[in-house]
């Protein structure tokens, strides 16, 4: 995503993409070692260093892409479609490896899996700055995607493991507030440095930040990896890599047949073979994911959390709004650089009053939902955004800032002030205390998938679906069509919001 990212947003210690598992009781797991890091230590205080140097270069990534590409469209010749992968590929990856990513980090020594992730990302990042073509720069985008997936997860868990109590949840709050932080500055970052130098920097801007936290990794892996419980040799030690798999090919099928469908036709063979194709495999993942969990074994994604109503209803309003968002933002930015010639650093900063209300709002909201139910706030953000998005449909050539794009980001970000937090609430709050982290990373996951969806089928629901320029009259056209189908789907999240999530306190609703 870009100025406003689902990744990165400070709410009161949690994150809506990579949301941490609450704190836990150290007691309930009688084998972690009593020692646990101090965060005031300089051990400590490393680990942290690490974790939000690591997921920042990830976030920063996601935030500052969307403002860079206009620029590769013009160097790369590109339309849409082109751009859809530079995107896509990326996500691709990102979200159908981000549960494998926990997953290994649990099963074999965490350092290792997010050193491995660290050092993957520097390389892919740099091979992105170099690309000679847009297919290299796709198919490092895969290998980035894949290597955030390795990163995210366990920047999170690193936490969780090595500390306790309060500890956990400063060093949490730490995390997140950097990551809100390095977000909101991306856009800028990403604008200044397309503007002063090339749209290539964007990509090495942040090899050194992912070498920084491997290093740190790699000379505190044995307080890392003290402070973790093993692997109990059971459910724990399978890890789902056909679960994997299935979800990538299938995926990397369906999304690929949207993306060029409508260039080559729907009944190009080539276009029928990967879209049938992938919704075999997504098929098939289900299946898969079923029988390894009437093994007893540890699946990717266990389909039984969708048994509480409130868990699915919140996913499926994280699906919805975050479509909306990923296909806004992934068309805005050429719509302000191309059609209202805005410079790609005006583009990055034009958002940054939706970056600063949702930081400074959304602690308030979280505290609204804990007294009185995540359902009405909820509701009422999911509708805010609707008409915030709904107002970005007047951004077209001639507009003016104040008066026009400035109204749009302020209401856009009030509502996404307003639902960001309660759908934190509502997500851990539908399961069990013991299953926060399967909560947490399923709700990564979908939102992350929502992007990748939304910015393959919404520019062809639009008509935009093969354009070959980004500018004239045509895109604006498609982009105004885009907007309104965004807020269309706000507005269908907030009566699920309001049909499936609880109107009842958090101290006060029995876990489903």
């Amino acid at each position: 995503m870009s100025a406003v990212t689902a990744e990165a947003t400070s709410h009161g210690g949690a994150v809506v993409s990579g949301m941490p598992a609450p704190t836990r009781d150290p007691r309930q797991n009688p084998s972690r070692p009593p020692d646990v890091l101090r965060l005031d230590s300089p051990a400590g205080r490393w680990v942290v260093a690490a974790s939000i140097l690591a997921s920042g270069a990830v976030f920063l990534e996601g935030s500052t892409v969307n403002v860079a590409l206009p620029a590769i469209a013009r160097d790369f010749h590109l339309g849409v479609e082109g751009l859809q992968w530079v995107l896509n590929g990326y996500l691709l990856t990102l979200t159908a490896l981000m549960l494998l990513g926990g997953a290994l980090g649990d099963r074999f020594r965490r350092s290792t899996v997010f050193g491995v992730g660290c050092v993957a990302f520097a390389v892919a990042s740099a091979g992105c700055a170099l690309a000679p073509g847009i297919v290299a720069l796709v198919g490092l985008r895969l290998v980035q995607g894949a290597a955030g997936a390795l990163v995210v997860p366990n920047s999170l868990a690193m936490l969780e493991t090595a500390f306790r109590g309060d500890e956990r949840g400063a060093a949490i709050g730490r995390w997140a507030a950097w990551s809100a932080v390095s977000s909101a500055a991306g856009p800028l970052l990403g604008g200044w440095l397309v503007d002063a130098a090339s749209w290539r920097w964007v990509f090495a801007s942040v090899v050194v930040l992912s070498l920084a936290a491997a290093w740190i990794m790699m000379r505190h892996a044995r307080v890392i990896d003290g402070q973790s419980a093993p692997s109990d040799g059971g459910s724990a030690a399978h890890v789902d890599y056909i679960g994997a798999v299935l979800a990538t090919l299938g995926l990397g099928g369906t999304i690929g047949a949207l993306i060029v469908g409508p260039d080559l036709g729907f009944a190009h063979p080539a276009v029928l073979v990967a879209g049938v194709g992938g919704v075999l495999m997504l098929c098939g993942f289900v299946m898969a994911e079923l029988r390894v969990a009437a093994r007893g074994a540890r699946p990717l994604l266990p389909i039984a959390v969708f048994r509480s109503r409130q868990f699915t209803g919140a996913n499926i309003t994280t699906l919805l709004i975050y479509a909306a968002l990923s296909a806004l933002l992934f068309l805005l930015m050429p719509q302000l650089q191309t059609n209202l010639g805005y410079s790609a650093l005006a583009a990055g900063a034009a958002l940054l009053p939706t970056n600063v209300l949702m930081v400074a709002l959304s602690p308030l909201a979280g505290r609204v939902s804990a007294r009185i139910g995540p359902r009405i706030p909820m509701t009422a953000g999911a509708l805010v955004t609707a008409a915030g998005v709904a107002l970005f449909a007047r951004v077209q050539p001639g507009a003016p800032y104040l008066t026009i794009v400035l109204p749009a980001a302020v209401v856009f970000g009030l509502g996404l002030a307003m639902f960001v937090a309660p759908l934190t609430t509502a997500v851990l709050g539908a399961l069990d205390e013991r299953e926060a982290g399967i909560a947490s990373g399923i709700n990564n996951a979908v939102a992350r998938l929502a992007g990748l969806v939304a910015t393959a089928a919404l520019p062809l629901a639009a008509g935009l679906g093969g354009l070959e320029h980004l500018g004239g009259p045509d895109f604006t056209a498609g982009y105004v069509r885009a907007t309104w189908i965004s807020a269309g789907l706000c507005v269908v999240a907030a009566v699920v919001a309001l049909l499936t999530i609880s109107g009842r306190p958090s101290a006060d609703r029995s876990r489903r």
